[in-house]
């Protein structure tokens, strides 16, 4: 999709972080855009900083990405305000920390619904209407580079972020006849609230889980908050995305240093040692 100005996009997770950051870059570019958000008041927040920033090109709706029927209704009100969608950006996410012990049931629900659920309810809800239109379009996904790689340990986050990099991956082999290009974004450390997620976890999960002072999970988490703090910009992030919808490109990394490669290579080079292993009769050494 090279030509943006004049068509719309739609965005989940859009009061805050990448999320707002996506909104306000697509309507730099000239697009009609709508952000969605569970959080309704820092939405309107939202909404208003970018109308005085003398983009008045952006609505916002109430969207709770687990509920399919909210995506519906949100998706809905986006086709009465704008007419056709062209870019859908699966962005909504929270965390859930890790750990074999810490970790409840319903949090790792939670984690799915959102994360999981609510990219499936994006693309379900809005592909049909893009295929139907025929003008076009671009579906992004948010993972993560926990989607990647394992460092988070036993995690309902990772696990969540590893399937939505496979559903971006087979989506865009399916939908490239179609004129509809994919991208999946997988950040690393971005100054975002997403340490701060539980303050929007829905009442149907129970209450937001704290970690056992002095556990694994309670020391990971606070070095992982101190790490977003120090982390990218995130519009710097969101016009690298906006980047790749222009020249379709399906991946989107922000860090390349050592360690993300060291990570990523590991895990790469231990599969095909395996796979080597597999082929041969033996055990790799």
């Amino acid at each position: 999709m090279m030509e943006l100005a004049g068509k719309t996009a739609f965005v989940t997770g859009g009061a805050s972080g990448i999320g707002l950051a996506l909104g306000q870059t697509l309507a730099q570019a000239g697009m009609n855009v709508m952000l969605a958000d569970i959080e309704s008041t820092a939405l309107t927040a939202a909404v208003g900083g970018l109308s005085d920033q003398g983009l008045t090109n952006v609505r916002s709706v109430t969207c709770d990405v687990a509920d399919r029927v909210s995506v519906e209704e949100a998706a809905e009100a986006t086709f009465k305000a704008f007419g056709a969608v062209h870019v859908v950006c699966n962005n909504a996410g929270v965390a859930g920390g890790s750990g074999i012990d810490d970790i409840s049931i319903e949090t790792w629900r939670w984690v799915l619904d959102v994360n999981l659920m609510g990219v499936l309810h994006g693309v379900r809800t809005f592909l049909p209407h893009i295929r139907g239109h025929g003008q076009g379009g671009h579906i992004v996904n948010t993972a993560s580079m926990a989607g990647m790689s394992s460092g988070l340990g036993f995690s309902p986050y990772s696990a969540s972020k590893f399937a939505v990099v496979n559903m971006s991956e087979g989506l865009a082999m399916q939908l490239a006849p179609l004129d509809i290009g994919v991208t999946v974004l997988c950040p690393g450390f971005v100054r975002t609230r997403i340490w701060e997620s539980g303050r929007n976890r829905q009442e149907r999960y129970g209450p937001t889980q704290v970690p056992t002072p002095g556990s694994h999970a309670a020391r990971l988490a606070a070095t992982l908050a101190t790490l977003n703090e120090s982390g990218l910009d995130p519009l710097g992030v969101a016009r690298r995305v906006v980047a790749a919808i222009r020249k379709n490109e399906l991946y989107v990394f922000t860090h390349s240093g050592p360690q993300w490669r060291s990570e990523l290579a590991l895990r790469f080079n231990t599969i095909l040692l395996a796979m080597d292993g597999s082929a041969t009769g033996e055990t790799p050494v």
